[in-house]
């Protein structure tokens, strides 16, 4: 089957980036738009739709068994949090693209990035190389051991074990500390910093801070134990700029002291939804569709994990956590040995979140992931498919960068 990607008979990248984005909050659109021109790879996580349009359209992939995906895997999309048991975990964490798609998709998502991130913190290209075909055969030889694997403290090594050590050690009194201050009497506040926290209008802050007060009480393990004080405007990551979060300050009733921050982030549609032909179970919203995916795929998910609807959108609600960090490959790339230890966990962790999902509504069977795995003649291609839609990534960015100087995107 054909690599090479087919002409697209459609709009230009800008003209495709602000049409996707069209419908989101434009003054926060503005702040993804300014992130995405800072590098390829921060374009590259901005535009997941652009990547699956094109992979839709191009039809360049060799089959692969349908499995459930977080649809926009890439090297910030690991990294670790809390679970539900309080234990420590480093994982795939972010599912709001998440379908039951070819397993190929995810992969070449990932690997794709690999040679954008790499090249965007100046890894060479032999290297960089290197850690793609690592990828693919950890991947495939995860699959063809047929067993899930997770990563907490007393099971990882190298420098995951290393950055999950340093990272547990981070205090929710510290995240506290840092994103509120003090008002009348022993009260706190968010602190509108206007990087991460925004000031909202009076009206929504109260018809916010009500609705999360219900949530809280609805929780079979919370009811009663928490009061919610505050709320603003939350923006974080890159492909999700411009969606309604919000975040709230919450006490607990019984020791005034302790105090949470609650994030409830919009669920919009995937950006496969058009490109997929595999028939996706009939979900109640778009925040249950991304929850149910990300409790299968995950061994164990994050607390307070839920969902809700506000004034007619659907949610996802979670906990911030002071300990919910990723890796920074730009402050390790002169270590190669690192970033492959790395790269190695990322490969495992993908194949087991599509072993332990698998056979769940429409999912494929571990047999046939089995038997995807044993077959090494789709790596090829896909490693093909991936460094040269990575040279067309860099093309893009190029086009939305000059359109982004010249106001275009004003």
């Amino acid at each position: 089957m054909s690599i090479f990607l087919k002409t697209i008979p459609v709009a230009n990248i800008p003209e495709r980036v602000r049409q996707f984005n069209d419908n989101r909050l434009h003054d926060y659109t503005a702040l993804k738009y300014e992130s995405m021109a800072g590098n390829a790879f921060r374009f590259f996580r901005g535009t997941c739709h652009l990547f699956y349009e094109d992979l839709g359209r191009s039809n360049s992939l060799p089959h692969s068994p349908a499995v459930w995906v977080s649809g926009d895997l890439h090297l910030e999309n690991f990294g670790t949090y809390k679970g539900d048991n309080r234990l420590v975990y480093f994982d795939v964490n972010d599912f709001d693209e998440g379908m039951l798609a070819p397993a190929a998709w995810e992969v070449a998502r990932m690997v794709t990035s690999i040679f954008t991130g790499c090249d965007s913190v100046g890894i060479k290209e032999k290297e960089t190389l290197h850690l793609a075909q690592l990828f693919l055969h950890v991947y495939a030889d995860t699959l063809d051991k047929e067993k899930a694997r997770y990563l907490e403290i007393e099971t990882a090594d190298g420098i995951v074990k290393l950055f999950m050590e340093k990272i547990s050690l981070r205090k929710q009194k510290e995240l506290i500390c840092q994103r509120t201050e003090p008002r009348k009497g022993d009260r706190l506040r968010l602190r509108i910093d206007k990087l991460r926290f925004f000031p909202i209008d009076k009206t929504l802050r109260k018809e916010l801070i009500a609705h999360m007060g219900r949530w809280l009480d609805e929780h079979p393990m919370l009811t009663g134990r928490f009061r919610v004080l505050d709320a603003c405007f939350r923006i974080a990551g890159t492909g999700s700029l411009g969606c309604r979060r919000y975040v709230f300050l919450v006490r607990n009733r019984d020791d005034p002291k302790k105090h949470l921050l609650v994030d409830m982030k919009e669920a919009l549609p995937s950006s496969l939804r058009s490109w997929v032909t595999i028939p996706q179970p009939h979900w109640i919203s778009e925040a249950e569709r991304v929850v149910a995916i990300q409790k299968r795929m995950q061994n164990v998910s994050p607390a307070l994990l839920g969902t809700t609807l506000f004034q007619g959108h659907p949610y996802v609600v979670k906990e911030m956590q002071p300990i919910a960090d990723k890796i920074d490959f730009l402050l390790v790339r002169d270590r190669f040995q690192d970033i492959a230890c790395v790269i190695e966990d990322m490969a495992f962790l993908t194949a087991s979140a599509q072993l332990r999902s698998a056979g769940r509504q429409g999912a494929a069977i571990p047999d046939d992931l089995i038997l995807f795995g044993q077959d090494t003649h789709w790596q090829h291609s896909l490693l093909e498919y991936a460094k040269r839609y990575a040279g067309q990534v860099k093309r893009d960015y190029q086009d939305f960068f000059t359109a982004y100087k010249t106001g275009y995107f004003s």
